[in-house]
């Protein structure tokens, strides 16, 4: 099937007030950071990016209640809106590895 499957363990630079759809589902914006090193084409590279993500429900929720810098390791889609075409990182779940 179509695969859009999205990993990236990150810690949350900054997140929004909760807002509700017209349906009332909680919904949150936030950045997330992410820095690593990874190899590419045979040399050490350092990654720094910022990615603007957005929660859901149950998801939203959490992210409020998690600590600022705390890294995790998140999981969900990628999609645009209509209104932008810039890549925005869709969280379905959240894990704290210790």
């Amino acid at each position: 099937g179509d695969v859009n499957r999205f990993e990236i363990v990150a810690r949350i630079a900054e997140v929004s007030a909760t807002r509700y759809t017209p349906a009332g589902l909680p919904v949150v914006d936030c950045q997330l950071e992410h820095d690593s090193t990874l190899e590419e084409a045979g040399t050490q590279r350092k990654i720094h990016l910022l990615l603007k993500s957005v929660a859901m429900g149950t998801m939203a929720e959490k992210m409020i209640h998690m600590p600022l810098e705390k890294l995790c390791r998140y999981t969900g889609f990628l999609a645009s809106t209509q209104k932008s075409k810039s890549v925005i990182f869709h969280i379905q779940s959240i894990h704290t590895d210790n």
